[in-house]
């Protein structure tokens, strides 16, 4: 199904809501990537054709137009989290977006305070906030789930 949307895996789909931010996550559904042709040249003689695509994305119009206003750093956030220039447009279709399935979050153990500190300590060198925020919630998530597996 994404495959068939341009999609090559759910991984966008799935992130959406991290790449968008709480403003646009339950109000912008991404909902095909069209990719360009590739030139009959470029396939003769085997070149990589590597043009980014058009995303499109269903919204209600108010929401069209905040997004067409943050577009640039939209797409800058999408290509950061495919790590290279894959959309180069985003293209709105004003209808509104389906609502998003609520699914129902997993329950991991509290971390120690001891395991805290260590995923604290280990993050604390990178500059980035957001990313911090990132590599801690990520590495939280990790030892819980390691924790949980040794328990259960």
């Amino acid at each position: 199904m994404c495959q068939k949307r341009g999609f090559a895996s759910l991984d966008l789909l799935k992130a959406w809501p991290d790449i968008v931010g709480e403003r646009y996550a339950d109000r912008v559904r991404p909902e095909r990537l069209l990719w360009p042709r590739k030139p009959v040249e470029a396939e003769a003689s085997g070149e990589v054709f590597a043009e980014p695509a058009t995303l499109l994305v269903h919204t209600d119009g108010a929401t069209a137009l905040l997004l067409s206003h943050e577009m640039p750093q939209v797409i800058e956030r999408i290509n950061t989290f495919y790590g290279w220039a894959a959309v180069g447009r985003i293209k709105i279709i004003q209808k509104a977006a389906p609502p998003r399935p609520k699914s129902r979050a997993k329950t991991l153990p509290p971390l120690t305070a001891d395991e805290e500190a260590r995923i604290k300590a280990r993050v604390a060198g990178v500059e980035n906030d957001r990313l911090r925020q990132a590599l801690e919630k990520l590495g939280k998530q990790v030892v819980a789930r390691q924790r949980k597996g040794t328990a259960g």
